[in-house]
């Protein structure tokens, strides 16, 4: 299963993870797991995909996620699970 690593930030407001989840389901990502959290205004959400099934190629899911973080007033970034972890090893 190739699997991905969503981030998102940015100021709260109502929508972000009907809008991000939106998009991966309209691309067939599926979520596997999601950790959201509010600190002060900002929210943080980081989510773990797989891409396996997705019916686009990886720079277009990522051109959609960023297309529609400018719509919710948040930065979307993706990466491929393998990249995360090698840049998060300690």
């Amino acid at each position: 299963m190739k699997k991905a690593i969503i981030t998102v930030l940015g100021k709260d407001k109502v929508g972000i993870i009907c809008g991000v989840s939106t998009v991966l389901k309209e691309l067939n990502v599926n979520i596997l797991d999601i950790s959201q959290t509010i600190m002060g205004e900002i929210f943080t959400m980081i989510m773990s995909v797989s891409v396996s099934e997705a019916n686009v190629d990886f720079s277009a899911l990522s051109d959609a996620l960023s297309a529609e973080g400018k719509k919710l007033g948040v930065v979307i970034n993706i990466q491929h699970e393998d990249i995360f972890n090698s840049m998060h090893k300690i």
